[in-house]
């Protein structure tokens, strides 16, 4: 199972990377929106892990490409963050995200809700 984890800080990448693989998926990683929103377009991914601080292009707005893309239109993304502001929850969620994780993440709850998120997805396209 391929999960595009878009993520700028080099230790959070390594980190979730690590957690995920020691689990069974296959991680692809973008450091930027731009060259994640490429890889979505070519590639063919399960789930979007999205950090919302990305240079640049913020998350929101590459939840938001995501989401006007016809390939990546239905692709689960979980925000990933450690925006804990009163309303950043809702604001990734308007995004277009279908998840939000805080930072720092527990590996063992990460995991758990990473694979409710693909169950989710997988459950909405039977019914479908």
């Amino acid at each position: 199972m391929k999960i595009l984890l878009i993520e700028d800080n080099p230790r959070n990448a390594y980190l979730v990377r690590y957690i995920l693989e020691h689990a069974g998926f296959s991680v692809d990683h973008a450091g930027d929106g731009p060259v994640a929103l490429k890889k979505a377009d070519t590639e063919t991914y399960r789930l979007v892990i999205l950090d919302i601080q990305l240079p640049g292009m913020d998350g929101y707005a590459v939840a938001q490409a995501l989401r006007r893309q016809p390939r990546t239109r239905d692709l689960p993304i979980i925000a990933v963050t450690s925006h804990a502001m009163v309303g950043d929850r809702e604001r990734a969620l308007q995004a277009g995200c279908d998840g939000y994780i805080e930072k720092p993440i527990d590996p063992v709850s990460f995991i758990g809700e990473i694979r409710a998120a693909l169950d989710r997805n997988t459950a909405t396209a039977q019914e479908a």
